[in-house]
């Protein structure tokens, strides 16, 4: 049974505004050795939200994580083909690494595949003609979460429920909400393909970008990483 030390989470103060992805993945890091809770096979924090006021300023550097900038392009572009078959990515990075194998169906199919998931019902286009059509609107969001598809998540649940698009002072804006964000594996690589993302629908409005938000309600690293 996990248990949360309930003192520690709501009384650790945390930074929450970053230049770069590269210095808030080396804070969180460091915050999560620091005070994390012991949950399950990670130790893991909670409720963390923070901006990323330069979202180009993607890559990271941290010598001991040893991030992949080929390898997260590669996902870039899987994400981009709307194909959520690892075959695909195998074709683009030239060979499937683990962790997709053992998310995949037997077809192999993922669920995570986010390019799949926010063209599903041609939600991205819609998200960037409403954003045309009324740069002051509340409703550009992206949902991935799909409680309709639950059924289809035993073995691949997306981490990220929603995205969503705000333009504020002409620039645009983008929040991203998940569930779960592994720091070490996924944080490095989901900011990577949200933050293009972000740029993609930036320049289909002719405009710049402005803040990333990214929040996890269970932000962690599993215990081979501490």
């Amino acid at each position: 049974m996990n248990t949360v030390n309930t003192t520690m989470t709501n009384t650790m103060k945390l930074k929450s505004k970053f230049e770069s992805a590269n210095e808030a993945y080396e804070y969180m890091h460091d915050a999560i050795l620091r005070g994390g809770n012991k949950f399950g096979n990670t130790k893991a924090l909670f409720n963390v939200g923070f901006y990323i006021t330069q979202p180009a300023l993607r890559d990271i550097h941290n010598a001991e994580r040893k991030w992949s900038k080929k390898y997260a392009q590669a996902e870039w572009e899987w994400y981009l083909s709307g194909d959520p078959n690892i075959s695909r990515l195998g074709e683009i990075y030239g060979k499937v690494p683990a962790i997709w194998k053992r998310m995949a169906d037997e077809s192999g199919e993922v669920n995570s595949n986010y390019g799949a998931q926010w063209q599903r019902n041609n939600q991205l286009e819609h998200v960037i003609d409403m954003l045309k059509s009324d740069p002051g609107t509340r409703q550009a969001a992206i949902s991935i979460y799909d409680a309709k598809e639950i059924n289809k998540y035993s073995n691949d649940t997306p981490c990220t429920y929603a995205i969503q698009f705000t333009i504020v002072d002409l620039k645009l804006c983008m929040s991203v909400y998940m569930r779960s964000n592994d720091l070490w594996y996924g944080f490095c690589n989901d900011q990577y393909q949200f933050s293009m993302l972000q740029n993609l629908v930036a320049r289909r409005l002719d405009i710049n970008t402005g803040w990333y938000y990214h929040h996890a309600h269970n932000l962690h690293l599993y215990n081979d990483k501490l």
